[in-house]
C-alpha cells in the first residue's frame, strides 16, 4: 500500500512541476522584468492551468501527509539509533577470564587482581 501511495506521490509531483512550468508567467517575479500592471490589479480570472495546480497541489500534500503518518507508525518505539546498532552509552561488558584448558597448566589469579594466569610450578 505505501509504494502505491509512494508512486501516485511522485506522479502528483511530476505533474505539479509540468503545470507550474506551463503557465503564462504574469511577470514581477523577483521584481523582473515584465511589467507589473497585472500584479497590482484585483484577482484575475481563475484558469484551467491554476485549477488543475490547486488540485495537484492539494493531493500532493494530502498524500504527503498519509506517507508522514503511514512512516511515523512503522516506526513507533524505535530510534534512528536503535536502528544503526546501537549507543553511544551503551555499557560494555567485562571480557571473560579465559578458561584453563583441560589439563589444568595454569593457576587462576587470586579473586580482585589484575595479574594475568601463571603456570603451575609442580
Amino acid at each position: 500500500m505505501e509504494n502505491v501511495v509512494l508512486i501516485i506521490h511522485l506522479l502528483l509531483a511530476l505533474g505539479l512541476i509540468g503545470v507550474v512550468l506551463l503557465q503564462r508567467s504574469e511577470g514581477g517575479g523577483l521584481g523582473m522584468g515584465g511589467g507589473g500592471g497585472g500584479a497590482m490589479s484585483g484577482r484575475a480570472a481563475a484558469t484551467a492551468l491554476g485549477k488543475l495546480t490547486w488540485i495537484l497541489a492539494i493531493a500532493f500534500l494530502c498524500t504527503s501527509i498519509y506517507l508522514t503518518i503511514l512512516s511515523a507508525e512503522k516506526a513507533s518505539g524505535t530510534s534512528v539509533i536503535d536502528r544503526l546498532g546501537g549507543s553511544a552509552t551503551e555499557e560494555t561488558e567485562p571480557a571473560p577470564a579465559p578458561e584453563t584448558p583441560l589439563g589444568g597448566d595454569l593457576l587462576p589469579p587470586s579473586s580482585g587482581s589484575d595479574e594475568p594466569l601463571v603456570p603451575r610450578a609442580d
